[in-house]
């Protein structure tokens, strides 16, 4: 009987949609009169300080989800202390060597091709951004790839000397701590010379994704396993897994568990990931919707995130002043969706993505429900900074928040969550033992876990 509950906890976990629920906050319509009254943003100057009291002058500036954060009528709102003070913009010159150099050789050459069936299929990619000024035909869904694509670390690690922490908080303030160690790393495209340019680990793909789980320790050495290929016209959806160490195996995932919310969290398969889209470019498009210089944190102290809830402004979580200063980021805008004939059943209608344009990472994403209702704000903390042994750099995925307003529920991640103060490893930085290929990128190495 123990095992047969918590087989059915881990299958309403990781195996079944997360579906929204009846209670409706605002619907897709109002990202159109947002773009409308945000056409002439006017100036933000440096040392401007936006709190409550003076927020809707510079709304122009601001993503939507993040409006209806200050407007506070969908139970998640502003702390009534918040305070973004603006700075300096550091746009530019935070992208290794390799990733731009390939960029600028084989950005020109990549194309796309559209089936009968409506799946879009990827030409001639060799790494770097595939489409660095994208442009019709197809442009939204040439945005979609940028982002499915964006710039990543050949490996970035958390272990159990610098594991990450994931807090959920409900409607009552009740706090849930996980701490997860994860590698994700890439199988091929590389760009970096430290590193070679395709590893036959997992044969066919691009990128693999493993986390598992140390606590609680009910659900401790829980895992999950996705593999990402590159014809993904023959494997339109990720190959996802998950170890069960009460059995001591691993189940494949059905196609539907990309709505799932992994390991229970409020980001479901397809939002975990730090650019802000980690699905397919097969059977998902996009329309672009335009470009807009928007409020975004790059360059701040990232080792406040794991002091929670101490270190954020409550119970929002909302980076406190001390953090450092926002910024004005060039950011493309598209609304991303399955193709028509793929989206019954599917839990978004709309992800509007909120591009960096130097990264292509989605660092703000806005979610609505398969009835366009308005469901989730997502945002992701990407630092950059000085990387001891690799100069400055893109650092890490250092902080995200997730919140689920027709719910009252939001999940924060940290990767400096654990006592040793230490954040995520990248690149050669990366302990060996972690590249290991088959242990962290392949369902063989799943069943390691308990030897």
């Amino acid at each position: 009987m123990k095992l047969m509950a918590r087989l059915m906890v881990i299958g309403v976990l990781l195996a079944l949609p997360s579906f929204a629920f009846a209670q409706a906050s605002g619907d897709r319509s109002e990202v159109d009169q947002w773009l409308k009254a945000s056409e002439n943003q006017g100036d933000l100057p440096i040392g401007t300080k936006i709190t409550m009291s003076n927020w809707q002058q510079y709304r122009q500036f601001i993503p939507l989800g993040m409006i209806h954060e200050f407007e506070g009528q969908y139970g998640w709102k502003m702390p009534a202390d918040v305070e973004i003070d603006i700075g300096p913009s550091h746009e530019g010159g935070n992208l290794p060597k390799g990733w731009v150099e390939t960029t600028e050789k084989y950005g020109a050459q990549t194309g796309v091709e559209v089936l009968p069936n409506g799946h879009y299929v990827l030409k001639n990619y060799h790494g770097g951004v595939p489409f660095p000024n994208p442009e019709e035909p197809y442009k939204g869904w040439k945005i979609l790839a940028n982002v499915f694509f964006a710039y990543t670390p050949v490996a970035f690690a958390g272990t159990p000397t610098n594991y990450g922490t994931i807090w959920s908080q409900d409607r009552l303030g009740n706090i849930a701590p996980s701490s997860i160690d994860y590698v994700y790393r890439l199988s091929d495209n590389i760009t970096e010379p430290s590193f070679q340019r395709t590893y036959n680990y997992a044969p066919g793909t691009w990128y693999t994704e493993w986390i598992m789980q140390e606590s609680p320790e009910q659900a401790h050495y829980t895992a999950a396993l996705s593999l990402f290929y590159n014809d993904q016209e023959a494997h339109p959806f990720p190959d996802s897994y998950v170890f069960v160490p009460s059995l001591r195996r691993s189940l494949r995932l059905s196609t539907s568990a990309r709505c799932s919310p992994l390991f229970g969290w409020d980001w479901t398969y397809d939002d975990a990931k730090f650019n802000g889209f980690n699905g397919s470019t097969s059977i998902y498009t996009a329309d672009y919707l335009g470009d807009r210089q928007l409020l975004d944190l790059i360059v701040f102290d990232d080792a406040q995130g794991g002091q929670f809830p101490g270190g954020w402004d409550m119970p929002l979580a909302f980076p406190k002043p001390s953090w450092g200063k926002w910024e004005l980021r060039h950011k493309v805008l598209a609304d991303a969706h399955r193709i028509p004939s793929e989206a019954a059943g599917y839990c978004y209608s709309s992800r509007i993505l909120y591009a960096d344009r130097e990264f292509w990472s989605a660092d703000w994403v806005d979610l609505y429900d398969s009835n366009r209702k308005f469901w989730k704000a997502i945002v992701y903390y990407n630092v950059v900074g000085d990387v001891p042994n690799l100069g400055h750099r893109w650092k890490a995925i250092s902080e995200s928040v997730a919140w689920d307003f027709q719910n009252s529920h939001e999940t924060v991640w940290s990767d400096h969550g654990n006592p040793f103060g230490k954040g995520m490893m990248i690149d050669t930085n990366v302990p060996k033992e972690y590249l290991d290929g088959i242990k962290y990128g392949s369902p063989a190495g799943l069943m390691q876990i308990l030897r």
